[in-house]
């Protein structure tokens, strides 16, 4: 499948199955991901894609998430957890309807809530595009933004710091791919 044919079948998709919300969400994403693509030498065709597909179980009913998490087998943390489980169900959908094989791409939609340890270059730029599309606004956005545009390594962590921080402080489940992302990078850039 060529990038146009499958770019207009998730187009469609989205159209079709997300929110206004949630679809305009996406399209700025996409945006912030194809611009980050092309500060940083990365393939801005792979970068759209990922986008595109990142939230496409967000608007999914939570029944229906377990359901597909049950029938593919993914781990029983997924049940229950939309936050964590649509990149995961996304990933899935993309190899099973989409025939997508690259796992840099599905790696960069599978990891784009919670980062993980050893991150390509691809996985920061849609990890950061969804935290800091224009559409959003937390306190650390501003820094975070600047910060993607100088030092991607910094700005993913200074956003992985803002999720362990704001999960922590709801008391909800925090994935320990969040914290590895997060320790996993300061090692790198020796923090």
């Amino acid at each position: 499948m060529d990038f146009t044919e499958l770019t207009n079948r998730i187009k469609y998709y989205i159209e079709v199955n997300l929110k206004d919300s949630r679809r305009e969400h996406t399209y700025a994403v996409a945006w912030e991901a194809v611009k980050l693509a092309a500060h940083y030498g990365a393939d801005g065709d792979k970068a759209k894609i990922a986008a595109l597909f990142h939230d496409m179980f967000r608007n999914m009913s939570l029944n229906a998430m377990n359901m597909y998490v049950n029938h593919w087998g993914l781990p029983k943390k997924y049940l229950d957890n939309p936050n964590l489980a649509h990149g995961k169900l996304a990933a899935e959908m993309m190899k099973r309807t989409y025939e997508i094989s690259d796992e840099d791409i599905l790696n960069a939609v599978s990891y784009h809530t919670t980062g993980r340890a050893g991150m390509s270059k691809l996985e920061k730029i849609i990890f950061l595009a969804d935290a800091i599309e224009p559409g959003r606004n937390y306190p650390t956005v501003e820094e975070t933004r600047a910060l993607a545009y100088t030092d991607i390594d910094r700005a993913c962590i200074s956003s992985l710091e803002r999720t362990i921080e704001y999960i922590q402080g709801k008391g909800d489940y925090l994935d320990p791919d969040t914290i590895k992302a997060r320790d996993d990078l300061k090692e790198k850039i020796n923090l």
